[in-house]
């Protein structure tokens, strides 16, 4: 039985056949882990001897009515898909240059069936955190640097965290003008937004950005959500 058989029944298994039910004539799991594998070959980078460096993390760009029958089953499916692509990597010795993370962007230009898969290789920039990102009072901030929302702060202690209405999303904010996966914060030198293919769009400064460097106080807009990005 091959890697990607092992994986279609897990996934089986997982959701008891109702996943199969809700992609029939749709998108395919199977044909999802299929494309990454061939996004890491594709991108495979020999960087020395005995050593090829590709990928780690991958987006997944599905049409809208894709991705709202996908939302249920998000986190189970992104952790499915993240292990069917670090064991196809050791079979093929291949080398990761941080965790691997897959995550589900929307796509409203996309059709019902078809999607796009787009990956870089990123090196951690810190250790391995806790998914889901903690609200904190004032005067308990960690050094991190956070998001302010309303009267929370959310401490970015990942490499990347999302931001949306779907459960998949790390940050998960209730505003009917926000994707399901509307945006992303990944940090490095600098810390940059990045949305991700969002309905209504990402806005700093009150201009629409696809991806932009971020800087201590920049206010971010997401529907009708305000957010101050804090880097200090």
């Amino acid at each position: 039985m091959g890697l990607l058989d092992n994986f279609e029944q897990r996934l089986d298994q997982l959701v008891n056949g109702t996943f199969a039910k809700a992609f029939r004539d749709v998108v395919e799991p199977v044909e999802v882990a299929a494309r990454i594998q061939r996004e890491m070959d594709t991108r495979a980078t020999i960087v020395s001897r005995g050593r090829t460096v590709v990928p780690n993390l991958f987006t997944v760009e599905l049409s809208t009515p894709d991705l709202e029958r996908l939302d249920i089953y998000d986190e189970q499916m992104r952790a499915e898909l993240a292990e069917t692509a670090r064991q196809y990597a050791a079979e093929q010795r291949y080398s990761f240059l941080g965790l691997v993370e897959v995550s589900f962007a929307e796509d409203p230009t996309l059709e019902t069936g078809v999607f796009r898969v787009r990956s870089q290789a990123q090196r951690d920039i810190s250790p391995p955190q806790p998914a889901t990102p903690t609200a904190i009072q004032p005067g308990q901030e960690t050094g991190h640097p956070r998001l302010l929302i309303g009267s929370q702060s959310f401490p970015l202690t990942r490499s990347r965290t999302r931001i949306g209405r779907g459960t998949g999303a790390d940050i998960q904010v209730d505003d009917p003008g926000i994707s399901r996966a509307h945006a992303e914060i990944v940090l490095g030198l600098p810390p940059v937004l990045r949305d991700l293919g969002s309905t209504n769009g990402s806005f700093v400064e009150g201009r629409r950005i696809q991806e932009v460097a971020l800087y201590d106080g920049a206010r971010i807009q997401l529907g009708s959500t305000a957010i101050v990005f804090r880097d200090v």
